[in-house]
């Protein structure tokens, strides 16, 4: 256990804490729950996560709201904490060669996503909800000039990060070389006109979806090294999807392709 402090990191509110709590892959230190006016935490709503937090054996704080909220703050949390606090160590990132391991030891073809430059915790956290219910075997980021996987963004993915392989690499067009080398397909999200419309192209086969930044999509090297890019098909009058929902879609067709498999 460590003492609250710059080290630490704060995530909120229930699902992210509890998820955190299930998936154990962090550093946790300290569980806070707020104090109910009897004096005592809400366990009938907090159940689950007290009932985590000590199979863990994750230390228990009972603090007044007031207490509560003053860490936050010092954590740079969001104020909105539900009544409870987890103080956590950095996100444990991992190499892109563990997301293909485990997709050789769950005997299935690899299912990637890489994202270029996407920023803003709601739209990483959305699509990287999605990633972890459609099975994905891990995420992609590039280092520099991209979002790191911040308290904001466990929020916002309702702490499903916490059960995903993520890895931050230095150069993304020279991780999807390597990607190809070992044999997954690379297929780039874009709304241009000469690109291959969804269902029109197989997706049961290793394949790395590549969605970019929301305003100015993937980069050239980027885009070139994809093996081919796909666009959705629109009926309506709106001319895109927002980056977040439109890598949902492509996510989920992929996974279709594969049967749905569980």
């Amino acid at each position: 256990m460590a003492p609250s402090g710059n080290s630490a990191e704060a995530l909120v509110r229930r699902h992210p804490v509890l998820e955190a709590l299930r998936a154990g892959r962090r550093s946790i230190y300290r569980l806070h729950v707020a104090r109910e006016r009897g004096g005592r935490a809400d366990e009938r709503e907090l159940r689950p996560i007290l009932d985590a937090a000590r199979a863990a054996n994750v230390p228990v704080a009972t603090d007044d709201k007031q207490t509560l909220d003053r860490l936050a703050q010092r954590l740079g949390a969001d104020p909105r904490h539900q009544g409870v606090l987890l103080e956590v160590g950095p996100y444990p990132y991992v190499e892109p060669d563990e997301m293909l391991g485990l997709a050789e030891r769950r005997g299935e073809k690899p299912l990637l996503l890489l994202l270029d430059l996407l920023h803003g915790p709601q739209n990483i956290g959305a699509l990287l909800r999605t990633a972890e219910a459609c099975g994905v075997h891990g995420i992609i980021m590039q280092d520099r000039r991209a979002p790191e996987i911040t308290p904001a963004v466990v929020q916002y993915a309702a702490g499903a990060t916490e059960h995903l392989l993520i890895a931050q690499v230095t150069n993304l067009v020279q991780t999807m070389r390597g990607l190809k080398e070992a044999g997954v397909w690379l297929a780039g999200l874009d709304m241009d006109e000469e690109a291959v419309e969804l269902g029109r192209i197989d997706l049961d086969r290793p394949l790395g979806v590549v969605v970019g930044h929301e305003g100015d999509g993937l980069r050239r090297l980027v885009r070139e090294r994809c093996d081919f890019i796909i666009r959705l098909p629109m009926r309506g009058e709106v001319e895109s999807l927002n980056a977040a929902v439109a890598g949902s879609v492509l996510l989920y067709a992929a996974w279709q392709a594969r049967g749905f498999l569980r």
